[in-house]
């Protein structure tokens, strides 16, 4: 069953100690948003997936992202939300990795959830039909001399 959040409302993730990001629901729009990034379109041709998995979660934050506590300067200084502060967090591996399990997997599990094919009524292998053909006596010999 699919659950629908229908009040919209911003979400606050805690992505490690101290590190918090409020970001709006991850909608079809900034999905399609994010695709159309120029930085995930302009990807060369032989991009990893690695590449492109950071090319997309930089795109998908940039859109997501609506404020954050705990990101500072090198001199400790609070950082307000910017693109490329965006950019720069989702570079520290833990934290593009935190992002990715509990905003962007969360989408894309849904995703999946609506993609597969529905349980047979009577147990998955209900439509199978037998392919194998009963033994009808002994198996032919060679002819022996």
């Amino acid at each position: 069953m699919i659950r629908l959040n229908l009040t919209a409302t911003p979400q606050w993730l805690d992505l490690a100690p101290g590190l918090r990001l409020l970001v709006g629901p991850l909608t079809t729009a900034l999905m399609v948003s994010a695709r159309a990034d120029l930085a995930v379109e302009t990807l060369p041709e032989g991009a990893t997936q690695e590449e492109m998995a950071l090319a997309m979660a930089k795109s998908v934050a940039r859109r997501a992202v609506l404020d954050w506590e705990g990101v500072g300067d090198d001199a400790g200084n609070i950082v307000p939300v910017s693109p490329e502060g965006i950019d720069a967090l989702l570079e520290i591996w833990p934290i593009f990795e935190a992002f990715q399990t509990q905003y962007v997997a969360r989408g894309l599990l849904l995703d999946a959830e609506k993609n597969v094919s529905a349980p047979s009524p009577t147990g998955p292998s209900a439509g199978v039909t037998d392919t194998a053909r009963p033994a009808r006596g002994r198996a032919p010999t060679a002819p022996q001399d």
